[in-house]
């Protein structure tokens, strides 16, 4: 196998009480972590005190040099 730079993604490990901005997309801004389960999160946006239940969608992102791609099963 070849060693390559690899982008790899997990879900971010939200933490209730967190305060979050997210830089881009249709729910950037600044929110506060309320509830984090195995699949959704809940956020409530600090200047309307609104709460959303969302599938989780923000992902950590590293970049790895050296490492084995593609990775064996």
């Amino acid at each position: 196998m070849a060693k390559e730079t690899v982008v790899v993604f997990r879900h971010y490990p939200f933490k209730s009480g967190q305060r979050i901005r997210i830089e881009e997309g249709p729910r950037s801004g600044d929110w506060e972590v309320m509830i984090v389960g195995e699949r959704k999160v809940t956020l409530r946006c600090p200047v309307l005190g609104r709460q959303f239940m969302w599938d989780r969608f923000c992902y950590f992102v590293e970049e790895i040099e050296g490492m084995e791609w593609p990775a064996k099963d």
